[in-house]
């Protein structure tokens, strides 16, 4: 005969409480004494109770997962889904953004459903999953400055949260980097090490961390006596900066000293400057963004500009959650501080 599994009277009785004590702290709800919710939860670790969730959603009304939305710009083809889908897990970024917000979510019991919204029909399907109440909220990462969902989603009173600044005000929370502070410690640590000829790969110009990066650079060079910096614009992508360094290089003979918007072109430029027969960081130092995986994978191992994306998704999924449960019903902006972190390129 098989065990009957435990249930709600099982968990009370171990803990001392009342049935619908036990309830509550099941479903949530936050009235609840915390120390009491640490013995109920207690007693459900140890008689290995188990809530319905089809039946904790009826008393909740909540579907305890989110929606975590990698959107895009404009209209992509059915051909270019694919490519769109393989640019995003290819790039370490994304996968930190994932660590953070899982971190944050499963000690609370919820689950983030992976959506791409790269064109108008994928973007109206996240918003009638979300109205249906499949999930609770949205985390969304945009990937262009056009993108309208956004827009869509806080006109249609949805809770959301993006990862980095929209580019036309939206009332929805956010968190963000200060990008141009970025820049401006590259170009620092450049000038520092007596680089005189500095260049940079940039990232793709319409997107505003991109911007925001080069104006940083560009400014603090200023300052410092360099009017004109040569650019190559990249993809965010180890190719486009291979590229891009391969063409600064031919156009800027000399050059001692770049800065690239992320790690990936980072690791490019570092390939394009060997392969001009050139050393680094002696005869060209390299500074990247981000301090993804790839800065301690590379050769050498990259000077970059620390995000901390992990703590940022964290946080954004921490703002969700606030909205979510009506905790926080205005929009609010977290915004972190990058960091130089020193290693062999620069």
């Amino acid at each position: 005969m098989s065990r009957q599994a435990p249930t709600l009277e099982d968990v009370a009785r171990e803990a001392g409480v009342s049935r619908a004590t036990v309830s509550r702290v099941v479903n949530g709800i936050r009235n609840v004494d915390p120390e009491i919710q640490e013995v109920v939860r207690r007693a459900i670790e140890r008689t290995g109770y188990a809530p319905n969730r089809a039946a904790r959603s009826l008393v909740t009304r909540r579907a305890e997962t989110v929606a975590l939305v990698v959107s895009g710009a404009g209209d992509i083809t059915e051909a270019g889904q694919d490519t769109f889908a393989t640019r995003v897990f290819a790039d370490p970024f994304f996968g930190r953004v994932v660590g953070g917000i899982v971190g944050f979510l499963r000690p609370r019991s919820m689950h983030p459903v992976l959506m791409f919204a790269e064109s108008a029909e994928a973007r109206e399907e996240v918003l009638t999953y979300l109205r249906q109440g499949r999930a609770d909220g949205a985390l969304v990462v945009s990937t262009h400055s056009d993108d309208p969902l956004p827009a869509l989603l806080a006109d249609a009173r949805l809770p959301a949260v993006l990862f980095a600044r929209p580019s036309r005000p939206v009332p929805l929370s956010y968190v963000d980097l200060a990008h141009r502070d970025g820049g401006r410690l590259a170009a620092e640590h450049l000038l520092a090490r007596g680089c005189r000829r500095p260049a940079t790969v940039c990232g793709p110009l319409d997107v505003a961390a991109s911007q925001e990066r080069l104006a940083g650079f560009r400014d603090t060079l200023a300052r410092h006596g360099h009017p004109h910096v040569p650019v190559a614009e990249g993809e965010f992508t180890l190719d486009s900066g291979l590229a891009a360094m391969s063409d600064l290089l031919t156009r800027r003979p000399g050059l001692d000293g770049v800065f690239a918007a992320n790690d990936l072109m980072a690791q490019g430029a570092c390939q394009a400057v060997r392969q001009q027969g050139l050393r680094v960081p002696e005869d060209v130092a390299v500074v990247g963004f981000d301090d993804s995986s790839v800065a301690v994978t590379c050769h050498p191992r990259l000077t970059t500009i620390r995000q901390p994306v992990e703590e940022m998704a964290a946080e954004m999924a921490r703002l969700l959650d606030e909205h979510i449960h009506g905790v926080r019903t205005e929009a609010t902006s977290v915004v972190f501080d990058p960091e130089l972190v020193v290693r062999e390129s620069a």
